[in-house]
């Protein structure tokens, strides 16, 4: 068995705005494992606010020994973007060596379209207004935010997006005195929920209000050892692939919330269609479906998955499993 790590980078449409930063291209790592005959792929998106860089995570899956099952694989690598993509490679190499569907190999029915949110990147309020009219038809937007200063950017989208379903995405932007003044507004303007309003860590005053709007831990969900210490905080959990460590831990994770009594949300980083795949058989079900990375890239895999109004569709086997 060989594994290959290759470094590519996917042009954005536009700039893409958090409160942590912006950027104008998607940098990814594509890892190829090879048993002679089959080759399967996975890609992970590493994460500068986890500690990762391209260098860094392609050292991870440099370092691993082969031959190498998925079993092993989890105790070899810690959650995290290397395991996913290594992960994912192993599933599709699998699928590709027995002519089956990595969901039927997972025991999971047959996976369907999920309708998926649209971001909307952190700008002006003016930029936001625009951009939501110009994704009104969408039936679910995603609100980037996380600035002291966000009313009048809530406003805008909603002036701008009067029938979407919106939901709210902080990434950890928020004090506790911002988020208890912006919940009646959320409330107010129809927001659906609101994900990771507080920083990782220091999120105890989410314990202690009342929340008529659901909230979504992501930033301070990675894979199952994560969820003690969400209990009595948060009401859903967002699982991304890139921090679960793949599709074996988010399986498993996505069971394990569920059977807490957690909503699910499955997002992702901005990569490819080929980081989305294994994800769409995660989403299967969910609350919410963020997995709209290929639709914020100006170029993306070819064959790539395919986006209607029924939402993002499972991927073709020549894509990934």
């Amino acid at each position: 068995m060989q594994i290959t790590v290759t470094p590519e980078t996917f042009r954005l449409a536009q700039v893409f705005t958090i409160a942590r930063g912006s950027r104008t291209e998607a940098q990814v790592l594509t890892v190829t494992v090879t048993d002679g005959p089959h080759a399967g792929r996975g890609e992970c998106v590493p994460y500068a606010r986890y500690g990762e860089s391209l260098d860094s995570v392609a050292a991870q899956i440099n370092g691993l020994g082969a031959p190498l099952t998925r079993a092993a694989l989890q105790d070899a690598l810690p959650a995290g973007a290397a395991r996913n993509a290594v992960d994912c490679a192993l599933w599709d190499l699998e699928a590709k060596a027995t002519g089956h569907r990595v969901w039927q190999l997972a025991g999971l029915p047959a996976p369907r379209p999920e309708v998926t949110a649209y971001t909307l990147s952190l700008d002006t309020p003016e930029n936001m207004r625009a951009a939501a009219q110009k994704n009104a038809h969408r039936p679910l937007l995603k609100i980037k935010l996380g600035t002291p200063d966000d009313m009048p950017r809530l406003e805008a989208v909603r002036a701008g997006a009067r029938d979407a379903r919106i939901i709210v995405d902080a990434n950890e932007g928020w004090t506790a005195e911002v988020y208890a003044d912006l919940a009646p507004h959320l409330l107010r303007l129809g927001v659906a929920m609101v994900e990771q309003p507080l920083p990782a860590g220091d999120d105890g005053m989410l314990g202690e209000i009342a929340r008529p709007l659901p909230v979504c831990a992501d930033e301070a969900c990675h894979d199952r050892a994560s969820l003690p210490a969400l209990r009595g905080k948060y009401d859903m959990v967002n699982i991304k692939l890139d921090k679960t460590g793949g599709l074996t831990e988010a399986l498993a994770l996505r069971d394990a919330a569920r059977a807490e009594g957690y909503g699910i949300m499955v997002g992702c980083m901005i990569g490819s269609s080929l980081a989305m795949a294994p994800a769409v058989l995660v989403a299967q079900g969910a609350a919410f479906t963020d997995l709209d990375g290929p639709l914020l890239l100006a170029e993306d895999r070819d064959p790539a998955l395919a986006f209607d109004t029924a939402g993002v569709h499972p991927p073709e086997a020549a894509l990934w499993g």
